[in-house]
């Protein structure tokens, strides 16, 4: 059973451009890396077109990979969505209690988590233990560090 992911519209977009750029650039490439070590000679003892043909099977299979979750992926129309709860696409803002730092937080799909850009992934540890909580509510996460306890300022879209 295939996984929906969601995506925001220019999160969407990237992938449909990286997938794109795999297909003609990438390919282009590999074909050209092919054509090379064929000019070199004897196949059967070339470790270059062993490595280019390695490197035509691991690009296939990211471009095969990319199709899937392009064909699983849904945009999410945030113009509707309700804001007393964490959801995916989300803006959080948190207080954490060991420290009393206030952070901001989107929630993304896990392609699109961008730290430096405050988007963390539903996937991870703190975007988990985020989901369906309320203003008000006080998460307590498990991560590598240990437990961390956020409570729930604000959500908004």
């Amino acid at each position: 059973m295939a996984t929906i992911n969601y995506y925001t519209p220019e999160g969407l977009q990237k992938l449909k451009d990286e997938l794109q750029d795999l297909k003609i650039r990438g390919r282009a490439d590999v074909a050209r890396q092919l054509a090379d070590a064929r000019d070199k000679g004897d196949l059967s003892e070339n470790a270059e077109y062993d490595a280019a043909k390695d490197a035509q099977g691991h690009l296939e299979l990211k471009i095969a990979k990319l199709e899937e979750v392009l064909g699983n992926a849904r945009v999410i129309d945030d113009t509707n969505m309700d804001t007393s709860k964490a959801l995916i696409m989300s803006k959080v803002k948190l207080k954490n209690l060991k420290n009393n730092a206030v952070l901001d937080y989107t929630l993304v799909a896990e392609e699109e988590a961008n730290l430096a850009t405050g988007k963390i992934s539903v996937k991870s540890p703190i975007g988990k233990g985020l989901l369906g909580k309320s203003v008000g509510d006080v998460a307590e996460i498990t991560v590598p560090a240990g437990k961390l306890q956020f409570e729930i300022l604000e959500i908004s879209r």
